[in-house]
């Protein structure tokens, strides 16, 4: 299979729950950032402020998505995700269960804020 050029091109590997979850995420990705392009970085989605910075990037794995911010991103919501598998700047999403919007969209009002008002960077 070859590497995926766009979003779409992505999304179109997976199937069933995994699809659902990563069609979600993209949509309220897009609802949340769009003015942000989205482009392929390491195999998967990024969604980039237009000064080019990355501002948050989602991953399809065989039984969950990741949500990947920066760690100060993550750890600003850390109470909130409590049940959550978390790393260093992901949260992980298992398939068949709800995606948490309303938290999400606040992570990503979080990471945008962090970038235009304190200059963070990417990872």
């Amino acid at each position: 299979m070859s590497k995926p050029q766009t979003m779409d091109e992505y999304v179109e590997r997976y199937v069933g729950q995994a699809r659902e979850t990563l069609d979600q995420l993209h949509a309220l990705a897009g609802e949340a950032v769009p003015d942000a392009n989205v482009a392929i970085k390491w195999g998967h989605p990024a969604w980039v402020h237009p000064s080019g910075t990355i501002l948050f990037v989602i991953s399809g794995h065989a039984k969950h998505a990741n949500f990947t911010l920066t760690p100060s991103s993550r750890k600003a919501f850390d109470a909130e995700l409590d049940g959550f598998d978390t790393g260093k700047g992901a949260v992980t999403l298992p398939y068949g269960t709800p995606v948490p919007r309303d938290l999400l969209r606040r992570m990503i009002a979080y990471r945008i804020r962090e970038h235009q008002e304190d200059g963070v960077l990417w990872m």
